[in-house]
């Protein structure tokens, strides 16, 4: 059965259903409105078929049992549903830069039916590219994007950023704002 955190170190972390455009979407997006308060922008087309196709692919690959963790990417985009990920299991994450690409909208893009997950599976098994072909005719972008371990969450050339202090920052949120307000 698959849980939100992270279930072990070294396990490769797929993003499943990404379109080639890795997250375009910032319309409508939590980074827009938290970071520049806009709420404008179009906000991220919907293929229901698509979608229903990601769906039934993730469903059947955590049946097989090779899922260990799942989590959709929805509000905040793909570094929020990573740190959640961390935070929820305490084992952090390295992710590569992704050359050629613009990291905002990668990092916080927030476009619909994706997921990612973490696989039990060796990268370079038969059964990895057995799965590859399977969403290649499925029409399903599945890339592997990085791997599960330590205990920062690396996301790019960005600072490595303890998961310990993204807990704490998550976590201490709301007492700060009790405090503030009395």
């Amino acid at each position: 059965m698959a849980r939100i955190g992270f279930a072990a170190e070294g396990q490769m972390i797929v993003l499943v259903g990404a379109p080639p455009s890795w997250g375009s979407h910032l319309g409508q997006s939590v980074y827009m409105r938290d970071i520049h308060g806009r709420a404008d922008g179009p906000p991220p087309p919907v293929d229901l078929a698509h979608e229903k196709r990601v769906g039934d692919h993730v469903r059947s690959l955590i049946a097989s049992g090779i899922v260990t963790a799942a989590h959709d990417i929805s509000d905040g985009g793909l570094a929020v549903a990573l740190a959640e990920m961390a935070m929820a299991s305490g084992i952090g994450a390295t992710i590569p830069g992704l050359t050629g690409t613009d990291p905002i909208p990668v990092w916080f893009g927030e476009d619909q039916g994706r997921y990612l997950l973490t696989l039990s599976i060796d990268p370079q098994s038969d059964e990895w590219d057995r799965i590859r072909q399977e969403q290649e005719k499925l029409g399903i972008f599945a890339p592997w994007i990085g791997t599960t371990g330590g205990r920062d969450l690396k996301l790019g050339d960005a600072r490595p950023v303890p998961v310990s202090e993204l807990k704490a920052a998550h976590e201490g949120w709301f007492p700060r704002f009790m405090d503030q307000a009395s």
